[in-house]
Formats: C-alpha cells, structure tokens, sequence
C-alpha cells in the first residue's frame, strides 16, 4: 500500500546493512513446507479486465478489506486501466495514460473470496480507442470498470487505493452495526480540467474517499450505490498527496467506533522537481465520511537528505487508540527504521514518532533510466516501497469483546541478493517488539508484504510477493515472479510469539518482463499487496504475471536505454505477443489449517 505512476518522486537513498538485534522473544526462525498446499487455490480478481491490449490489461497495486459483521464479504481494489486508449491509438510507440480517464478498479466477492465480480459503471473512459495506428483516441462518456462520479465531479481517480469497512451512524448519530456496514474507498486524485479556474481543488494530487452503503447493488452495476467522492485533504497549489491508507473503527467496545482515519504523505514544492518536505498527515472522519479534520503528525522531513516518515498504514485497536505506522530516517545515525505514532483520543491530538528498534535496508540497485531502486534486474520493476511496514492489530471486531491486541508487521528488507520478508509483532500496545524474523522459503527474494490477524488473535496470515531468480544484469535471461501465502498459530499466553510459518498457497509463476510501465522503459508492478483475517480463513490478494508475455522487442529497447545503444522504440500492439503486459491481481481464501 502506495505511490502511484503518474508523476512520481525518487527516493535515492543509501541504504544500511541489517543490524539484528536481540528483541522481546525468542523466535522459532525455521520455514516449515507443507507436505501439499492448503485447499483454496487462487483465482483471479481483476477478471473484469481484458487480456489485451496494452495497457488496458495492466492492474497492479492490491487492496483488500473484509466486513467484520459480514464476513463472507469481500471487496478488493487496484490501479486498473481498462479504460485506458490502447497502444494503437495514435502513436502506436506510445502508451499514455488518456487524459480524464480513472484508472480505480473496485472488484467484489460474496463467497469469502472463491468468486470475484469487477462491475461496469458510466463515467469518461477511452477503452473504445484500440484501433488503426495514427488516429487519435478522443475520449468520451461511456463505460468504465472503476470508480464512478469522478468525471462528473471534476476529478479523475488515480488509484493508489485503500479499503476499510465500518457501521453505519444512525440519524441520532450513534455508529451500530445494526444499522448496516458501509465500504469506504481513499485513492488519489487529481483535477480533470488542466484550467486552473476549473480545477476542483489546489495542489497535483489530493487524497478523495468513496462511499457505498450497499456493496450488493455497486457490484450489480448500480452507480447510484455509490457517494459522490469527497475530497479529504486540505492542500496548496503546489501539493501532491500520495501513499494514502484507510481504517475504520470497527469494534464495538472502542469509546471511538465508527470514526474513520486516513493517512498519507504530503509532498510539498512537486513544481520543483521534488517532493521537499513532506510531513505525514492523518485525517479523521467521525460523522461517516461527511466531514474531515486534518492534522500534521509527524515534521516536514526534507526527503533530499533525510527519509521523510512515509508509505504509512493506520490501525486501531479495541480500546480505540489509533496507530500511525512508516518507514523514516533517523535523523542521527541516518538508518532507517519503522516508526508508529499514536493518539489515545480519537485523532484528536497524537504523539510523537516512537522508533522501532532493529534498522530496516531497503535491497536493490539503482536504475539510471528510471531513477529508482530495482530488484530483479536492469529495468525492473521499482520496489520504493518494499521496507515500508504492513500492520494489522487482532481488535476483536466487530464487537472489541475477544481482542488480544496483539500487533503484527511485516516489510521486506536486506541486500539485493537475499532481501527478506520480515515478521514482528507487540503484545503491549507497541511498547516493545520481537526481534526481527524471516519468514520466507528458501529460494524466494521478498518484494512485497504484508499480514493480517483474526479477530480473536489466534492467527496470522502473511501473502508476499517474491522473486524466485537471481538479480539479472541483462533483459534476455527469464526472470519468475511469484505470490505466497503463508499461515501461523499464535499463543494464547502474550508473553509467547507467534509459532512458525507453513505454506498455505504458492501461486503460479509469471515473467515479470511481461509486466510495463506505460513508458515502456521498465517493468511495473506497483507497491504493495495486501491481506485480511476473520476467524476461520484468511483471504490475500498480490501481483501476478503469470498472464504477462515477454516481449523481446522491448526487452532489447529497455537494454538500449541502459547501455546508450540505438534500438528503436517498440509499438507493443504491433511487435510484442498480444498479451504483453498483462499483470493481473490474483488472490486466494484459505481456511485456518489448525482450528
């Protein structure tokens, strides 16, 4: 969960050597294989959306979020662009993102994850444009596979986005469960008119939430299920808000249930070049997403010299204090570690960034072209944010009554050849932590990670995405990519941690040289993947190539660009395989292996 392809900054940091230290418990670090995978397999969730062409078939960035009152409901979400011109539009060696169009995919389930439904709305789309080369695509009101009434609001949804469930208020203004649960949906946004005294808001990119109080009818194609989207974040004509995250207090026993919170990133001074400071802000709703209060938590950290407090996820627990979670630089030794900010009275005021201990590397080499870290090979897919920390807190929703409290976070972090994906967890309110634990197999290189805990407490989910080749240094050799989801029992007792990890599922290999960024230049596969636990199963969502074809024509443009060569640029619809950069989200529901 985290920052979006249209216009970003670069994090050109040094990066540490893992420093392990002795922490709060001791730790079983052996990966258990099971003797065969958990029954459940995975399917695609982004089905909606066509195998071709490019760049109508590219989704990437996975949300996921479950209705702790209802949970065999599903709703999952990424950066979506099958409403995008096709390359053959116009220039056929250009791939842009078209002017207007929404890229916010929103995909529902109704049986625990086994199905996936991605409906059909009306909004400013381009998916009609996949013709002759050399005529333009002139974008028009038709129908679109995300987010509705951006266009008639002035806005375009650009993705980036982050799911919550909560209850309903009530006309007496009190949040019950009884009155139903409602699905809140934070992306970014921008203006859809270029004319500045058109523009629905200042600044680049702001932060927006949607609203449904019925996911059955917004999955059947009802646009009227859906609030207009409500611009959240206060900003200033140079702004870019980016890396936003979601959650709504949804246990019962909190003093603030019902309250929303949205985190995010503000990048200030984008006009020059750069992303200088950028202080962390938290917005707190407590009338069901009417209304917003903004607050800076954390100082404008000056990402030129030090990491800025960013790629945050925002949790609570069953006594409704709120906490802050990202990844920043301490402004001392210069290593990076992850930090959580906290507030004990419902986002009203919030305490100062508390470090976690154990220093956090970020793996990777530096790609020239792009001007970012890469972890499977030149040209590879960025990984900015792959130290950034995935929470999830064991409240007890939706009622708070059998909550343990317990946190736990994962990231990835170490060198390019063994970058791990890392466990830790807090029975204390976030007072101490373990010691840092990998948990992947043997063999895979940690890209994206992210757990989640049941309600109760009682388990633990873990899906990442990994690379199961070496750092490549050239575009020709094969490169796999793959999504895991891995399960593990915790103790009833809080002093005791979390007992050892086993593969529940193991998804189908994919090339991620099939995957593209719409320059073309490198590969893309977004930012995160994400999970959700109830008491009985677990349900993950990730990146998949598996549907992705290599094509040589731009594997050997890609390596021109690294060497200074003379290759000419591509037309993807015309020299690469009709399936050429077809990324899709899968996911998977499992069932907890040891009830």
């Amino acid at each position: 969960m985290f920052l979006f392809f249209r216009s970003r900054m670069s994090l050109f940091l040094s990066c540490i050597a893992i420093i392990v230290i002795l922490g709060t418990f001791a730790l079983n670090f052996t990966f258990q294989h099971p003797a065969a995978h958990a029954a459940g397999g995975d399917v695609p969730v982004s089905n909606g959306s066509p195998a071709t062409p490019f760049s109508q078939n590219k989704q990437n960035e996975p949300a996921i979020a479950v209705d702790a009152n209802h949970p065999n409901v599903l709703v999952s979400a990424s950066n979506d662009e099958i409403d995008m011109e096709g390359c053959n539009a116009g220039d056929p060696t250009t791939c842009p993102f078209t002017q207007g169009v929404g890229v916010s995919g929103v995909y529902f389930s109704f049986d625990s994850g086994a199905t996936w439904k991605q409906p059909t709305y009306t909004g400013w789309t381009a998916r009609q444009c996949v013709g002759t080369p050399g005529i333009p695509c002139t974008p028009q009101v038709g129908p679109i596979g995300t987010l509705p009434y951006y266009y008639e609001n002035g806005l375009v949804s650009d993705g980036d986005p982050a799911l919550a469930f909560g209850p309903i208020r009530s006309s007496n203004g009190t949040f019950s469960w009884s009155n139903g649960s409602r699905l809140y949906y934070a992306n970014l946004t921008s203006n859809f008119s270029a004319t500045r005294s058109e523009e629905a808001f200042n600044g680049f990119e702001a932060i927006a939430v949607s609203r449904t109080d019925n996911v059955a009818a917004a999955a059947n194609n009802v646009q009227s299920a859906w609030k207009p989207p409500v611009v959240i974040s206060k900003q200033s004509s140079t702004t870019f808000s980016d890396k936003e995250q979601i959650w709504a207090d949804n246990a019962a026993s909190s003093p603030f249930f019902g309250h929303v919170y949205v985190c995010w990133a503000s990048f200030r001074g984008q006009e020059k070049g750069h992303g200088t400071p950028a202080p962390l802000m938290v917005a707190t709703s407590t009338d069901g997403g009417d209304t917003w209060t903004q607050k800076q938590v954390t100082a404008a950290a000056a990402n030129g010299q030090i990491q800025p407090l960013d790629g945050c996820t925002i949790r609570t627990d069953s006594h409704g204090n709120v906490y802050v979670f990202g990844i920043g630089t301490d402004p001392t030794t210069k290593q990076n570690f992850e930090y959580l900010v906290p507030s004990t009275d419902g986002g009203q005021t919030w305490g100062r960034p508390i470090q976690i201990p154990g220093a956090v590397t970020h793996p990777g080499v530096f790609d020239p072209v792009q001007g970012r870290y890469v972890e499977d090979g030149v040209a590879g897919a960025r990984n900015d944010l792959t130290w950034a920390p995935s929470v999830d807190i064991a409240n007890g929703s939706p009622t708070g009554s059998d909550a343990t409290n317990r946190m736990v976070l994962t990231y990835v972090s170490g060198t390019t050849e063994a970058p791990h994906v890392v466990f830790r967890e807090s029975t204390d309110g976030g007072n101490t932590w373990s010691t840092p634990r990998n948990i992947e197999a043997p063999g895979d290189r940690g890209y994206y990670t992210a757990p989640a805990i049941s309600p109760n407490g009682q388990d633990v989910y873990v899906v990442y995405n990994a690379f199961i080749t070496p750092y490549r240094n050239d575009t020709t050799e094969p490169r796999s990519m793959v999504g895991v989801v891995l399960h593990a029992d915790t103790s009833a007792n809080p002093t005791m941690p979390t007992g050892a990890f086993t593969e529940l599922h193991r998804g189908a290999t994919g090339d991620p040289r099939g995957s593209s960024a719409n320059s073309l230049i490198s590969e893309f596969l977004g930012d995160y993947v994400y999970a959700v636990a109830t008491r009985t199963y677990g349900s993950a969502v990730w990146n998949d190539a598996r549907n992705a074809a290599d094509c040589p024509a731009v594997d050997a443009w890609r390596m021109s660009l690294q060497t200074g060569g003379s290759v000419p640029r591509p037309a993807p619809s015309i020299g690469c395989p009709a399936t050429f950069g077809n990324s899709d989200i899968y996911g998977g529901s499992y069932s907890d292996p040891t009830p």
